[in-house]
């Protein structure tokens, strides 16, 4: 009797554990299913997002591509067209990332919260950097300068070699770059030597009292007239300047092509002095004359 009595409980113990460990298995896979749902909702939302952002990059390179083809059969020079591409390629990866955030159910609050206050934190931390942005973008539609020019800016004289995002680059004669900031360049005092096709070359004489004043202007024109990369229009020609302390100031003026500038004005300071040696003009040194009573 007592046997059959401790066999039955021992049997009842087993079920209710059996039933206690269905319960628990059916809340964890509750619990797992209520987990899953969503995760499965999103899986689609990121293979699209994940594919619209490959195409995004494709098609952002083959547009900038065809931005950049367009930019080089225009007249538009190589400053202004990088500087343009440089933005566009910025704007369009904003967009971009914009419309992935959209695709995964980013509020479009938020989106406009956060890039306006990410706006204003870079405003403020890049205020500097944004007065040279500003700067590009005077330099690439205003075109002061263009690549190729020889300027002088703020002191530093060479080739300009780009205008990018931030900064002007300039090449020196000695092969030195500098790199001028943008804002400072746009407000800055910019002497442009290459941005006519001609320029007129002008170099001081200085002969002494005794000599003849036609003399040395005729030896000045002949020499002139021996260079082939002189222009004969303009006409050249040798003014009195000024009466000095010691020495009487001539002043030629001639004209050449831009290119051939320095080629004229070393040579005509050279060869002068040569034609006044044979002349027996001099060149006198800066003297005081003493007189004692």
């Amino acid at each position: 009797m007592s046997e059959t009595i401790i066999e039955k409980s021992g049997e009842e113990g087993i079920s209710e554990a059996v039933e206690m460990a269905k319960e628990e298995l059916s809340e964890a896979a509750s619990v797992l299913s209520n987990i899953a749902v969503p995760i499965k909702a999103a899986i689609p939302t990121f293979i699209i997002a994940v594919i619209c952002a490959i195409i995004g990059f494709i098609a952002i390179k083959i547009l900038m591509r065809i931005i950049g083809h367009a930019l080089n059969r225009s007249d538009m020079d190589g400053i202004a067209s990088g500087f343009i591409k440089s933005v566009i390629k910025i704007v369009l990866y904003v967009l971009l990332a914009v419309i992935l955030l959209s695709l995964i159910h980013v509020p479009m609050d938020s989106i406009v919260a956060v890039i306006i206050s990410s706006s204003m934190a870079v405003a403020l931390a890049l205020k500097d950097s944004l007065a040279n942005v500003a700067g590009g973008f005077i330099i690439s539609f205003a075109k002061p300068i263009k690549a190729g020019d020889v300027v002088e800016i703020e002191g530093s004289k060479g080739k300009v070699e780009s205008v990018g995002m931030l900064y002007t680059k300039i090449v020196t004669y000695d092969n030195v770059s500098v790199y001028m900031p943008n804002g400072k360049v746009s407000s800055a005092k910019i002497i442009n030597y290459t941005d006519k096709e001609k320029r007129r070359v002008d170099i001081r004489f200085y002969i002494s009292y005794e000599n003849s004043i036609d003399e040395a202007r005729s030896i000045i024109l002949n020499a002139v007239s021996s260079v082939p990369e002189v222009l004969h229009d303009p006409e050249s020609v040798v003014d009195v300047d000024a009466h000095g302390d010691s020495a009487i100031e001539l002043v030629l003026k001639t004209w050449t092509d831009t290119e051939n500038y320095w080629k004229v004005y070393y040579f005509l300071l050279e060869q002068v002095k040569k034609d006044f040696d044979r002349s027996g003009i001099s060149i006198p040194y800066p003297q005081l004359d003493v007189h004692q009573k």
